[in-house]
Parts: C-alpha cells; sequence; structure tokens
C-alpha cells in the first residue's frame, strides 16, 4: 500500500511535465534497435533504452517462448500495482496472432507489458540495463516508465519493429 501511494504521488509530482509536453501520438518500439520511440506527428518527442524478452529475435508465436511481439498493437490498461514499476497492457494478441496461434494448435499467450524494473529484484541492477531478461514484455528504467505514463494514453498505437 505505501507503494503505491508513493507511485502515485511521484506520478502527479510530475504532472507538470505532461503539461508542457505533447502527448505522443504513437508509439514504435524497434527490437533490433533496443529503442522505443514516442511520436507525435511524425516527429520523435522522446526515445528509451529497452530490455526484452529472453529469446528476442522473432515474433511471438505462443504462450511462454519468451519472444516480445512483432506488430501493430494498442496501449491498454495502466498498473501501479503490479510486479514491475509501473505498467502499461499491449493488446496482444491481436487477431493475426490469434489465427497464427490457432494454425499451430497453441496458445498464443497474454500479458505483454511496457514496464520498469521488478519490485523484488532477483538480479543485480546492472544486469537489468544490459541484458533482455523479460518473459516478452518491453521493460525500461523506471524513470523512462514515467516519462512513458505520463506521455501516452489509452489507446495510443504501438508498432513493435523486428
Amino acid at each position: 500500500m505505501r507503494r503505491a501511494i508513493f507511485v502515485v504521488l511521484l506520478v502527479l509530482l510530475v504532472q507538470p511535465l505532461a503539461a508542457r509536453e505533447l502527448v505522443a501520438d504513437r508509439v514504435v518500439v524497434d527490437k533490433s534497435e533496443r529503442v522505443l520511440y514516442l511520436y507525435k506527428d511524425n516527429e520523435v518527442l522522446r526515445e528509451f533504452d529497452v530490455a526484452l524478452g529472453l529469446m528476442p529475435e522473432g515474433h511471438k508465436q505462443r504462450e511462454g517462448d519468451f519472444r516480445t511481439p512483432e506488430g501493430e498493437y494498442r496501449l491498454t490498461n495502466r498498473l501501479i500495482e503490479s510486479d514491475f514499476f509501473m505498467a502499461i497492457q499491449v493488446s496482444y494478441p491481436n487477431g493475426a496472432d490469434i489465427r497464427n496461434a490457432r494454425k499451430l494448435g497453441v496458445a498464443p499467450g497474454g500479458a505483454i507489458m511496457i514496464h520498469g524494473q521488478p519490485t523484488r529484484p532477483t538480479k543485480s541492477a546492472s544486469y537489468y540495463r544490459k541484458y533482455d531478461w523479460t518473459d516478452g514484455c518491453i521493460a525500461v528504467s523506471n524513470a523512462a516508465m514515467i516519462e512513458i505514463w505520463q506521455l501516452t494514453k489509452p489507446y495510443t498505437p504501438i508498432t513493435i519493429l523486428p
């Protein structure tokens, strides 16, 4: 509960940042560059380094494959309470992902998010900065997560490139 109150206060303190800045109309994650871009009117507002799933190459095919999906999605729910410092859900799987998984006879998986660092880390802070470590999510620093939270709205389109 204390953590939730702290995060809410932190977000409220950063609120003036969102008032001064434009809100992104598109998010692009370039997996090969390990960068998340926030765009407004085709101009980059911000860019952030990211960590991806443990098996980052290729499109997510099934639940548990540790891959980060590729394609067109939307940002959906915002979570303050999770295993990570803030999280924004991504609308994976989309229709094409579901059809592909059915063809393969597997579950497509889900719960793909943009999130900050683990609330209960099991490795050193440098590990989380250097390596791909998620189950398929897009991880950023906690400071980056606050900015992404402030500069996006629900249903913002997100494109995840190979």
